[in-house]
């Protein structure tokens, strides 16, 4: 089956063309096109993506986009200049569109013109959830091929605990078969992406704010000083699988107060410490939580796989850390298994979303095709 996906749920205007057949046990994926065009260096002045900017991007690249992906592909054949959507109907089989969660407005933009696709085309919509595409992630591979019979999509064992943590989003989801998913804990506030901006911005690094912390954070280097830095790690006890960053960022708001920081920080020998020393804390306050709670939630669901997805997930300390637990955790009951994706695919992309749509066909032809899609910002995992 070939399915063209379209993923605008925030501010990456993504199409991919995916070429995939067998089924969990039978897998065999080629991924055509992989096309993503970001727009952080225009949400980048704001410390954050604004919906209605991020709208008109979209509207703007989409068609471009589109052309791309089907050239890299093949299935465009003659010159770009020349191509109308109307005069013109690629061999695909399905075209897939994120519907949710996400920013209502930037959703609207690839549903329409999913919506608009399919008319012209004459070809099946199927809307697939943005963190089930993150949670399918982990079987996409860079070399664009994937055969049967080692297929990662083989290695997944359930039950299995799937963590999907990004800029707007942090769950903690059940897995107890394929395609079937219980969310057992979700933030109750700020999302660990979201806190990574926050704290980014208050301590004047840029925006997004995970890669330049995580930088930050590489150059810390233990020092005699008597000054120590020390952040909470929020609801790491809690009975419970929520988390809550809002309260992370305020704690880094009140140090960068603190006399001795602000001194620091102010002095040009010990400014570069003091930030690399709280960017190390902060990350490894937000690393103690998530890898906390998702080892638990493993033990208490005996589960046999974890997954770890999302934009976060290309956190290399985050990753480093998460395969040293489980290592250590070898001699446990359970065997569990790792499952991350590739740094192409961490980040919002269309190829994730073109995998599910595809075994979510595959099971129920009948019921996977509504007669309209709406946007849903709060679109649950079930």
């Amino acid at each position: 089956m070939r399915i063209l996906a379209i993923e605008t749920s925030c501010d990456e205007t993504a199409v991919s063309v995916l070429n995939v057949s067998g089924g969990f046990k039978k897998t065999k994926i080629k991924i055509l096109s992989n096309i993503v065009a970001s727009q952080v260096k225009i949400h980048a002045p704001w410390g954050g993506v604004v919906p209605n900017l991020a709208k008109r991007e979209h509207q703007r690249n989409l068609p471009i986009i589109l052309k791309k992906a089907l050239k890299e592909s093949k299935l465009l054949k003659f010159p770009i200049f020349n191509f109308q959507f109307s005069k013109f109907i690629p061999k695909i089989d399905l075209i897939a569109v994120t519907n949710g969660p996400g920013l209502e407005p930037a959703l609207w933009v690839g549903i329409n013109f999913a919506q608009e696709l399919a008319k012209e085309w004459k070809k099946p919509l199927i809307g697939i959830n943005h963190l089930e595409g993150h949670i399918f992630s982990v079987f996409l591979k860079k070399n664009r091929e994937i055969r049967n019979p080692k297929s990662e999509i083989q290695n997944i064992k359930f039950p299995a605990i799937a963590l999907v943590v990004s800029g707007g989003h942090t769950q903690l989801v059940l897995m107890e078969k394929p395609l079937k998913y219980k969310v057992i804990g979700q933030t109750l506030d700020d999302a660990a992406g979201e806190a990574f901006d926050k704290v980014a911005r208050l301590l004047g690094l840029g925006y997004p704010g995970g890669p330049v912390i995580a930088k930050e954070a590489e150059k810390f280097k233990i020092k005699n000083l008597k000054l120590k830095i020390s952040l909470p790690r929020p609801m790491i006890n809690s009975k419970d699988y929520n988390f809550s960053f809002s309260g992370l960022k305020t704690a880094v708001l009140y140090k960068l107060k603190e006399p001795e920081i602000k001194i620091g920080l102010a002095n040009k020998s010990s400014s570069s410490y003091l930030l690399s020393f709280i960017c190390k804390e902060f990350q490894q306050a937000v690393i103690d939580v998530l890898i906390k709670k998702t080892m638990r939630a493993a033990k208490e669901y005996r589960a046999k796989t974890i997954i770890l997805g999302g934009g976060v997930a290309a956190n290399k300390e985050l990753r480093r850390q998460f395969q040293e637990k489980v290592a250590n955790n070898s001699g446990s009951r359970y065997l569990l298994n790792l499952l991350m994706p590739e740094m192409e695919f961490t980040g919002d992309n269309a190829t994730m979303i073109a995998l599910p749509a595809y075994f979510r066909v595959s099971k129920n032809k009948k019921s996977a095709f509504p007669r309209t899609l709406k946007a849903d910002s709060n679109f649950r995992l079930k």
